[in-house]
């Protein structure tokens, strides 16, 4: 099942529990726009490569459109379109006005050298200049992309429309960026993960962690989760996988990858494993922070973690959530456990059209706040309706979509 079937299957399914006739449920999953762009590179050996770029606006009704731009070699029209799609149920659940979008270009970020991605960036943003904006589309990081990529974005979209540093969010904080925007996405999911655990009657201290992806998010749900005491036993990136029954030292292995290009390769602190194994293991939480589509029907009966955090979007495929859901597991789904990064994004936007600067413990109160919030609401409704959490966390986010296309006449 491709990116945006996947996420089709899902809304349909909370779609009729809500009741939603046909009309409305086309009207709200179809895109808006969907844009291909071609964008030259002169590689730096002088040779030329021409790429392929795209963004997708998937809906506008609660406000303007909100995603990441991501560079990867496997992104195409069809995962840009599901993330789209995802990114509009998002932030709708954390109830920010937003609606959602994505973008992406099919390379491999690690084969460009730096100035190459910045060429890469600036052709980007002269091909969709016209169609992003602070009040219609604002673009942030993604996988292969950060803080640097968005300060370029930001600075060569002023060449074409003017200064304005709310165009764009996840730019460096001595760039008009804002404080703990880095760390968003993984401190929610830590936060969400310690929610979980406290609605299951579980204790933090001492639950046992498996964590795919050591990455931005991964290494922020780490510390996050180390300093409430969890015990992580097992972590892994690209180049493998690392498990400790003693519980890892998260500080060490934070060292290691900031003084090993961002690598875990060579890390001592636990036993070498096949990177598969990781989601295999016998703990208390699972957490998939990398890729999509990682637990699929080939591995599903393997895993054995009864509680899952998806950090990563879309890394439960759905053929193997529904035997997962039979099983009992709880799930937190990815629109609401990873809502962290839009969630601040959403202050740094607030903060530029304000040009007022907010603090780190005010960023930080405010999205344990929102996320806490949006978390007990979906929990709640989960258990009034006795529907699981992924089902449960669409309709709430469907709904808000929904009345605010109803109130703007749209439908």
């Amino acid at each position: 099942m491709k990116a945006f079937e996947a996420v089709q299957h899902y809304f349909h399914k909370a779609a009729h529990e809500l009741g939603m006739e046909s009309p409305m449920r086309k009207l709200l999953i179809t895109p808006e726009r969907e844009l291909t762009v071609q964008i030259p590179l002169r590689r730096d050996d002088g040779t030329l490569e021409t790429l392929v770029g795209y963004r997708v606006q998937h809906n506008s009704a609660r406000g303007p459109m909100k995603g990441g731009l991501r560079y990867h070699h496997e992104v195409d029209l069809d995962e840009v379109r599901g993330l789209a799609s995802l990114m509009t149920w998002k932030t709708a659940v954390v109830n920010i006005p937003y609606g959602g979008a994505k973008g992406g270009v099919t390379v491999n970020a690690r084969s460009l050298s730096k100035n190459e991605k910045e060429r890469v960036t600036r052709k980007l943003v002269d091909a969709i200049h016209q169609v992003i904006g602070p009040d219609s589309d604002i673009p942030a990081p993604d996988m292969g992309t950060g803080h640097e990529e968005m300060a370029w974005i930001m600075n060569q979209y002023a060449k074409y429309q003017g200064f304005n540093p709310g165009v764009v969010t996840g730019k460096p904080v001595e760039h008009y960026g804002i404080p703990g925007r880095e760390e968003a996405t993984g401190r929610g999911v830590g936060l969400l993960t310690l929610k979980t655990l406290g609605r299951l009657g579980r204790k933090s201290a001492g639950a046992t962690v498996a964590l795919q992806g050591f990455g931005n998010v991964g290494t922020h749900t780490a510390k996050f989760l180390s300093e409430a005491d969890c015990k992580i036993v097992a972590i892994s990136d690209q180049t493998g996988a690392w498990r400790n029954p003693k519980g890892i030292d998260i500080k060490a292995a934070l060292r290691h990858v900031n003084q090993n290009n961002g690598q875990l390769e060579g890390f001592e602190g636990g036993e070498r494993i096949p990177g598969d194994e990781l989601l295999e293991l016998g703990v208390d939480v699972l957490i998939p922070a990398a890729l999509g589509g990682v637990i699929n029907e080939s591995n599903v009966a393997q895993v054995k973690a009864p509680v899952i955090i998806e950090a990563a979007n879309a890394p439960i495929t759905p053929e193997a959530d529904e035997k997962l859901q039979e099983r009992g597991v709880i799930i937190l789904p990815d629109i609401l456990a990873n809502a962290g990064g839009v969630t601040v994004s959403y202050f740094e936007w607030a903060q530029n059209r304000q040009f007022y600067r907010w603090t780190l413990d005010r960023v930080r109160g405010e999205l344990d706040r929102t996320l806490t919030h949006a978390f007990e609401e979906v929990w709640d409704r989960s258990i009034e309706r006795t529907l699981g959490l992924r089902t449960t966390t669409f309709m709430v986010g469907i709904e808000r979509v929904a009345r605010a296309a109803e109130l703007a006449g749209v439908a």
